[in-house]
C-alpha cells in the first residue's frame, strides 16, 4: 500500500501540498501556498525572511519538515544539512494557483516539476511581472552566494554578492500533454484536462505496484470547457481507482453561475451605460478575459488590460484566445510620472515638460518587462479614458485603484467579478474598495462571479461515477459532507495534517 502523507489541504481551501511514497519512489501531488495559515502570522508588510531561509515558514508548520527537500542555499545559511538524495522524484502541479503552485520557489533545484504548457505560461508571468521575493517559479537563482572580482593587484582577491542577473538558470520543468503517460520512477501517471478558472488545469491519474489513484486537483462544470471534466471522469472511472483525493471547496453548494450568465448580464448592462465601465477580474482567468472582451466588442467598446494581462496575452500567443492586437494596453505612470506629458522635468535651471523629453526618459520610469508594452499603437492612458469614456471597458483591479486619482471618472461604474470575500484579510480589502469607489462616486455591480469549482451535488456524482474503494476529501472546510458516500459503499478518509 502507498503511504500518502497530507502536508497541506487538510479544513482549508488550498495549500495542498501532498506525497505519495511507493517502494523507492516519491512524488508530489501540487506545492501550494497555505493562505489561511500563513495569514495567521504574515501579511502584506509583514512577511517571511529571506535571511533566515526556510525556518520562518517552518516555525510556523507552514512548510513540511521533509529532509532533502529544501534548497542547498537556504539549508546551509541556516546551519541546515543538506542531504543529497532528493526527497521526490518530481513535483506535479495540477494548475497555477499558487495555493498549489505558491511555495515551488523554496524546492532544491534537481527536483523537477511536471505541469502543463498553460499552467508553466501563467508561472511564468508571475515570476516575470510580480514583485521581487520568494518567486523562483521556472527559474533558480541561489542567494548567498559571492563571486570573485576582477583582482586589483596579483596578490589581492574580493568579492561581490552575487544578483540573480549573474547566476539564473532555468529550473528542470518537464511540460506534459493531455492523456500522454509518462513515468516517475515506480510512478505511471497520466495527466487530464479539467475546467477550472484559468487554463491548464489538470488532474492526475497515477499508477504504482502498489496502488491506483486519482487525484482531482481543483474542477467545475459550468465554465467553458465542461466536456473536459466529463472527459476525466469517463477515463478515472475505467481508471478503477483505489484511492481519490478529490477537491470540496463548495462541497455545502448545490447551484452554480454560470461563464455565459455573466456575459449575457454584463453585456446588458454595458448597452445601458455611455459613460465608463471599470471591471475587476482576476487577470490569470483567460476565461474571464474572453467574457468581458466579448461584452465590450457587444457593446461597441475596446477593453483597456494592464500591461500584466498584456504579458500574459503575449505569453498565449496563437493558443486561441484574443491577442494584443485585439484589446488596449493601459499605460499607467511610473516613477517620475513622466508618461502622459503632464509632468515636469529639471534640467539645471530650466523645467521641461515630459511631452518634449525624449523617450528614453520616459522609458526609464518602467521595469525591463514592462518597457515593451508601452509604445504599441493601442496603448492608452487616463487622458483617454477622460476624453472618451464611452469608448472603453476598463479593468482595474484593487491594486490599481490610484489611476481613478488621474482619470477622475464621471458617472462611472464598476462590475466586480471576483470571488466575494471570506476571510478577515480580505474583508479589510473590500471595505477599502467601497471607500476608494464611493469617494470617486462609482456605483458597484457585484454577482458577476463564477466559480472555479464544482458544487457539492456535482462533487458526490463525480465520486459516485469513479466509485474508488476510498476518498480522501481535502482543499475543503466541510470534509463532513462526504460522510454520504459510505452508505454507498466508498470508504471516507478523512486527511490528517503531517506525516
Amino acid at each position: 500500500m502507498a503511504q500518502i502523507d497530507f502536508y497541506g489541504g487538510v479544513d482549508e481551501i488550498g495549500g495542498n501540498k501532498i506525497q505519495v511514497s511507493s517502494n523507492d519512489s516519491s512524488i508530489f501531488f501540487d506545492f501550494g501556498k497555505s493562505f489561511k495559515q500563513e495569514n495567521l502570522y504574515f501579511s502584506e508588510f509583514l512577511k517571511p525572511r529571506k535571511l533566515n531561509g526556510i525556518l520562518d515558514l517552518v516555525e510556523f508548520d507552514l512548510l513540511p519538515q521533509v529532509k532533502g527537500l529544501y534548497r542547498e542555499d537556504y539549508l546551509k545559511h541556516s546551519g541546515l544539512n543538506h542531504h543529497e538524495n532528493p526527497a521526490a522524484q518530481g513535483i506535479l502541479i495540477s494548475h497555477a494557483h499558487l495555493d498549489h503552485m505558491g511555495y515551488l520557489h523554496h524546492i532544491r533545484e534537481d527536483i523537477p516539476f511536471y505541469m502543463s504548457k498553460e499552467s508553466y505560461l501563467i508561472i511564468k508571468a508571475l515570476e516575470m511581472t510580480g514583485a521581487a521575493g520568494f518567486n523562483n517559479y521556472t527559474t533558480y537563482s541561489p542567494d548567498f552566494l559571492l563571486l570573485e572580482k576582477k583582482r586589483m593587484s596579483k596578490n589581492s582577491t574580493t568579492h561581490k554578492r552575487a544578483s540573480a542577473r549573474d547566476v539564473k538558470k532555468a529550473r528542470e520543468i518537464e511540460l506534459i500533454k493531455p492523456y500522454k503517460s509518462f513515468e516517475i520512477g515506480d510512478f505511471k501517471i497520466t495527466s487530464a484536462p479539467v475546467d477550472h478558472s484559468l487554463p491548464g488545469s489538470c488532474a492526475f491519474l497515477t499508477e504504482s505496484s502498489e496502488e491506483s489513484m486519482v487525484y482531482t486537483g481543483d474542477f467545475r462544470f459550468h465554465g467553458k470547457r465542461e466536456d473536459e471534466t466529463k472527459k476525466f471522469i469517463k477515463e478515472a472511472r475505467k481508471f478503477s481507482p483505489t484511492v481519490l483525493i478529490s477537491e470540496g471547496t463548495r462541497i455545502d453548494r448545490d447551484k452554480n453561475v454560470l461563464e455565459s450568465d455573466i456575459q449575457k448580464k454584463a453585456a446588458n448592462l454595458a448597452l445601458s451605460h455611455g459613460d465608463l465601465i471599470i471591471v475587476n477580474y482576476p487577470i490569470r482567468d483567460l476565461d474571464r478575459f474572453n467574457t468581458f472582451y466579448e461584452v465590450a466588442k457587444d457593446s461597441d467598446r475596446t477593453l483597456v488590460v494592464n500591461t500584466k494581462q498584456a504579458f500574459l496575452l503575449n505569453e498565449f500567443y496563437g493558443m486561441g484566445y484574443p491577442q494584443l492586437d485585439d484589446v488596449a494596453v493601459y499605460v499607467p505612470r511610473r516613477s517620475w510620472g513622466l508618461y502622459g506629458g503632464e509632468s515636469y522635468a529639471c534640467f539645471e535651471d530650466d523645467w521641461i515638460r515630459s511631452d518634449k523629453l525624449d523617450g528614453e526618459y520616459v522609458l526609464s520610469d518602467y521595469k525591463g518587462w514592462e518597457k515593451d508594452y508601452i509604445s504599441w499603437d493601442n496603448c492608452v492612458n487616463y487622458k483617454d479614458l477622460q476624453e472618451n469614456p464611452g469608448d472603453y471597458l476598463f479593468q482595474c483591479d484593487f491594486f490599481e485603484f490610484k489611476e481613478l486619482i488621474d482619470i477622475k471618472p464621471e458617472n462611472a461604474i464598476y462590475i466586480k467579478s471576483k470571488t466575494e470575500p471570506f476571510n478577515e484579510e480580505m474583508e479589510i480589502d473590500a471595505a477599502r474598495e467601497r471607500n476608494w469607489l464611493e469617494h470617486f462616486g462609482i456605483t458597484i455591480h457585484d454577482g458577476y462571479h463564477a466559480s472555479g469549482h464544482a458544487n457539492g451535488v456535482e462533487i458526490l456524482d463525480m465520486i459516485q461515477e469513479i466509485q474508488p474503494d476510498k476518498i480522501y476529501p481535502v482543499h475543503t472546510m466541510g470534509k463532513e459532507e462526504f460522510k454520504i458516500l459510505e452508505d454507498e459503499g466508498v470508504k471516507v478518509v478523512y486527511p490528517n495534517l503531517g506525516k
